[in-house]
């Protein structure tokens, strides 16, 4: 530890003296002589290789915090400084609706904000009350959350997948007094009509018929906003700021119901802003954004770059293969967005960053690794081909995040004599954690809704005695089994499938299904689940039966070792 501190002590004099200004040679030469004051060369061969690397992440990370206190003492909040931006490129697009070709400039699209705005307090609702919005992505749904921010209230952007039972959870856990709906999801609706309490107040935008909406006591949301006033609210009382509540994000669900993640005003500003200088971006850069406007690589990392830095977004109602690069031709896009498995898709193979760079003349890739409410965020600044962000070995106290081992079975963290955390050496896998800081907007962590679902992502003496962590958790990319005890053999696959059909969105469908006559457990009667994991979907392996979604003939099928092989080729798409 003496040695990290050492050579942490000496770079971090030559960032500091670099920030404000000094030389290169006089900064080195300080960082030089604190080095050698320290007396230890240890972790030289270490500085040396990511010195650069690590520098410019510092330069992000003083960058963003830099203006984030800005922000926080002038009492600014997200609305604000749309402002600020709108006020710069009045006339500039914004917005681009890829669907239709409808351009919104940002004067406009400030001004239909402040209709929401107006029609938001003309029906009561006051700072910290709360609004689903549930629609498939477009302009609208930014002005909408935007608007509602601008008077204090908070959006809940519901995932326009969900059905049934998850749709009434992610409606009920925020305790939003409205919900706006979008026409296209008025099927979806009905089957929920009569499950949401009467007290709540439907809007809904788009073409339906006068009778379909009458059906769902529905009031048509457009013609309201057409007559609202377009000119700027007073502001809301009590004010907000950069640490209050900007809107809900939900998480997937693919584990349970979804929870949903608060997103403060300093955090929308943080993730857009990281994504901003850590990638070069530019404001006159075109983004394509083809990811989903209910979650954060959208909403956020993507239409806050048009929010914040006033660059102009492609809004994709849905992601086309395609339709990808000639969307990007047409509105000459310069940067597009991305989650991993869309490289796959527009690919078609597994290993993908050199051969996608290659056949699509990429310029730079930057990826990143992060969840809307973790605290524990990594960006790849410098194009290291397949990682997905780093953790720096001599400033490891600058941005205090770790990966920990854990228990493979009961994901449990391993602890130390001293009840801490077990760091993991490099290259070995284990789990993100992220100490927390309510007092730094870069490290708090704002949790869930639910009290409960916010303890349980807290652990406690990580890294020190009586500190606090955020857990991660994540596991990515997976497609998913379910392994069902059933002793009497008359399990009915078509019957399951259509049951999950009515009540799960298609990424949280069981891909897999695996029918065991019972389920082994340990002597705590835990579910052994290394072994499933271990056996995957390999006939030859079990003598259980395992059953395979096709979704072309929307049934499971039984796989045999002709089936098995066609899956493992990738010859039959998951």
């Amino acid at each position: 530890m003496h040695n990290a501190a050492s050579v942490s002590a000496s770079l971090g004099s030559i960032g500091l003296l670099r920030l404000f200004g000094v030389s290169w040679t006089w900064s080195l030469a300080a960082g030089l002589g604190v080095y050698l004051g320290t007396r230890s060369w240890k972790y030289f061969y270490v500085a040396a290789r990511t010195a650069r690397r690590d520098l410019n992440g510092l330069y992000v990370l003083l960058r963003v915090k830099l203006a984030l206190w800005r922000y926080m003492r002038s009492g600014t909040n997200i609305p604000s400084i749309f402002a600020q931006t709108a006020k710069r490129h009045p006339n500039k697009p914004a917005l681009i609706y890829e669907a239709t070709g409808e351009t919104w400039t940002f004067a406009q699209l400030d001004e239909l904000s402040n209709a929401v705005a107006h029609w938001a307090r003309g029906q009561g609702w006051v700072s910290g009350d709360v609004v689903a919005v549930f629609m498939e992505s477009r302009p609208l749904q930014v002005a909408l959350w935007l608007g509602l921010a601008k008077v204090g209230v908070e959006a809940a952007l519901i995932n326009f997948n969900l059905r049934h039972d998850s749709l009434l959870h992610c409606v009920g856990v925020s305790g939003s007094r409205a919900i706006v709906f979008g026409a296209e999801l008025a099927d979806a609706m009905s089957e929920v009509s009569s499950s949401i309490t009467q007290s709540m107040v439907r809007f809904c935008t788009g073409d339906l018929s006068a009778e379909h909406m009458a059906s769902l006591a529905a009031l048509p949301l457009d013609p309201i906003l057409a007559s609202a006033s377009r000119h700027p609210t007073s502001p809301c009382v009590p004010p907000k700021g950069m640490n209050d509540r900007l809107f809900y994000i939900y998480t997937s669900g693919t584990t349970g119901l979804p929870k949903a993640a608060i997103v403060v005003h300093s955090r929308y500003y943080r993730i857009a802003a990281f994504g901003y200088f850590a990638f070069r971006m530019r404001s006159d850069d075109i983004i394509y954004d083809c990811l989903p406007l209910y979650h954060s690589a959208g909403n956020i990392m993507g239409v806050g770059q048009c929010l914040i830095h006033g660059l102009t977004v492609v809004v994709k109602k849905k992601f086309s293969a395609s339709r990808f690069w000639e969307d990007c031709i047409k509105y000459n896009c310069t940067v597009v967005q991305y989650i991993g498995e869309i490289c796959r898709y527009l690919l078609s193979q597994p290993v993908v960053w050199e051969a996608f760079t290659e056949r699509f003349r990429v310029a730079q890739i930057g990826e990143f690794y992060g969840a809307t409410e973790c605290n524990c965020s990594i960006a790849n600044m410098d194009g290291k081909v397949g990682a997905c962000g780093f953790n720096s070995r001599i400033l490891p106290n600058v941005y205090p995040i770790r990966l920990v081992r854990v228990d493979e079975d009961s994901m449990e963290l391993i602890r130390d004599s001293r009840g801490l955390c077990v760091p993991c050496r490099p290259g070995e896998p284990g789990l993100l954690v992220g100490r927390i800081n309510q007092q730094d907007p870069l490290r708090r962590f704002d949790g869930y809704a639910n009290q409960d679902a916010t303890r349980k992502k807290i652990a406690h003496n990580v890294f020190k005695q009586n500190d606090s962590a955020y857990l991660s958790g994540y596991v990515e990319g997976k497609a998913g089994m379910a392994a069902i005890a059933d002793a009497t053999g008359s399990f009915d696959c078509n019957g399951f499938l259509q049951k999950v059909q009515r009540a799960l969105p298609p990424y949280a469908r069981p891909v897999f299904l695996r029918i065991s006559p019972n389920v082994d457990t340990t002597g705590t009667f835990k579910i052994q689940k290394t072994r499933l994991q271990r056996e995957g979907y390999d006939p030859r392996l079990t003598t259980d039966q395992i059953y395979f979604l096709n979704t072309r003939s929307a049934r499971y099928e039984a796989i045999d070792e002709e089936l098995y092989n066609a899956i493992a080729e990738g010859r039959m798409s998951l």
